[in-house]
């Protein structure tokens, strides 16, 4: 199977923030930010795949700063490893005020979807195919993060 490149696959979406997203104090729930990233991490998944996809697993998701109504939410989403069947996807999200240009780094969040064939069973995916130091580097931590994922459902996280 031939191997794709980061760029094949990556997203870029943004959505201005309603009343309807948000909280009567004008902050937009993070139950909304988190869907609008497995939005983002799953169209990622779907291009380098190009089949069904299955979210498994956000391995960490921080919110470093509110999003408020008004605000422009970009989501910058892409792919660190491929695995057989399974994609470890990085997605970013900066919040901008669209009145004063302030950009704010608001959340980030991995990933972790799973290839599916006609029958619902693991699919194999292209390999990934690294191009940059950045990337390499993102590729080592994601598969750092695999392995702890791997001991914690093994029982020997510390062992």
């Amino acid at each position: 199977m031939e191997g794709k490149k980061v760029s094949e696959s990556a997203v870029l979406t943004a959505q201005v923030m309603s009343p309807l997203d948000a909280n009567i104090a004008g902050n937009v729930h993070g139950g909304i930010i988190m869907k609008l990233i497995d939005d983002a991490g799953g169209a990622v998944a779907y291009r380098h795949a190009r089949s069904n996809v299955v979210t498994v697993s956000i391995d960490r998701l921080s919110f470093l700063h509110p999003v408020f109504v008004g605000d422009l939410v970009t989501f910058k989403a892409s792919i660190n490893m491929a695995g057989t069947s399974s994609m470890d996807i990085g997605v970013r999200v900066e919040a901008e005020n669209l009145i004063t240009g302030e950009v704010r780094h608001t959340a980030s969040a991995y990933l972790t979807y799973v290839a599916l064939d006609a029958d619902l069973k693991p699919k194999e995916i292209a390999p990934l195919i690294l191009e940059t130091e950045e990337q390499e580097r993102r590729s080592r931590q994601a598969l750092a993060r695999r392995k702890i994922r791997r001991q914690e459902r093994e029982g020997t996280l510390g062992t």
